[in-house]
């Protein structure tokens, strides 16, 4: 069996970093770039502020990271502490109190669900757990296991009574996974943490999200580079410029494992149980608000690329790239120059 690392070795690299705490360098005359990088939320966070006072921007990055271990405090999957652990533990007993933040993800992964028809569903848990990708000890479940699984999916069964804050799943067994959104969430919460504190120009990461507050201190637009599906971490495809924007990516190439000759990746279809296949390899969004595009990506990677093309052209501010197997490049009709290909293995459709 063969089981992706990158992200391990991106994980072992990055952490060196921690004992130096916050990193200062000049970036521009008169600014200076202040960077932090710690692993939360199950993924590497790089926070990056461009300022003139560089106690200023420990300061915010120091509010920032607090923030993010709070929300993860609140809604780790793998606690029993945390709310998500208490709901997923009360499932089909009794509703369990939260937290406004856990709340509010809650029902925006339900409004997602909805929006896709259940294709993007935040109980997918008991078939995360199944497989395991991502853990030491991935495997291809069998039939009745996966059909038992599955049969614990649905977002309608996760009640919400918003006055009380009360949540409660109607099944006992039902496992509610919020890692395809909460990130997204947090990135959000970062960014009114950097504009509350009067940082003008910032570039928060949470394990590929990417938020932007702000354009370049230069002046220009933030250059984002697009992950080559097929190369090593770090080798661009292309680029998004972008001002006050995130820029989120979901693919197949990001966790998995091979069995047997035959690969299988994470991004599951709660339908079917298995690893969504169809003719996407990877999606970016493009949006506002970070917490959406978690979510959406995704949703678009399991819709496929009609489908999740046609649901994209109905949103507002809203724009995707996807990538197919055959490095094939398609857009939404908002993207304009906001995009270019750099690898010329790759073709615009």
């Amino acid at each position: 069996m063969k089981i992706c690392i990158r992200f391990f070795l991106i994980f072992i690299c990055l952490c060196l970093l921690l004992t130096t705490g916050c990193r200062r360098e000049e970036a521009a005359p008169g600014y200076e770039k202040v960077e932090k990088t710690g692993y939360m939320m199950g993924t590497v966070v790089t926070l990056k502020v461009y300022v003139a006072d560089a106690g200023k921007g420990n300061e915010a990055i120091d509010k920032a990271f607090a923030r993010i271990g709070e929300i993860e405090s609140l809604m780790s999957l793998n606690s029993e502490n945390s709310e998500v652990g208490r709901i997923n533990e009360m499932a089909g007993i009794e509703p369990v109190k939260v937290s406004d933040d856990t709340l509010k993800v809650i029902q925006k992964g339900i409004y997602y669900g909805e929006l896709s028809n259940g294709l993007f569903d935040i109980s997918v848990g008991p078939l995360v757990q199944l497989w395991g990708i991502g853990t030491e000890h991935p495997k291809v479940p069998g039939g009745s296991d996966l059909e038992k699984a599955i049969s614990l999916v649905d977002y309608r069964d996760i009640k919400v009574d918003e006055k009380s804050r009360e949540i409660f799943l109607g099944k006992a067994g039902m496992v509610v996974d919020l890692g395809g959104i909460a990130k997204g969430y947090a990135a959000d919460e970062v960014k009114k943490i950097m504009v509350d504190e009067g940082i003008e120009y910032a570039i928060i990461n949470l394990g590929g999200n990417v938020l932007a507050v702000g354009g370049k201190y230069d002046g220009g637009p933030w250059n984002i580079g697009i992950q080559d599906p097929y190369a090593p971490t770090g080798s661009s495809m292309g680029v998004v410029r972008i001002e006050d924007k995130t820029v989120v990516t979901s693919g197949d190439y990001e966790r998995y494992f091979e069995e047997n000759g035959k690969r299988y990746h994470h991004i599951l279809n709660p339908k079917t149980g298995y690893p969504e296949e169809n003719r996407i390899k990877g999606v970016t969004i493009i949006a506002s608000s970070s917490f959406d595009a978690d979510a959406l990506s995704t949703t678009v990677f399991l819709l496929g690329v009609d489908r999740g093309l046609e649901l994209v052209e109905k949103l507002d501010g809203v724009e995707a790239i996807m990538i197919t197997h055959d490095r094939e490049v398609i857009v939404s009709s908002g993207i304009g120059d906001t995009f270019s290909i750099q690898n010329n293995k790759y073709k615009m459709k």
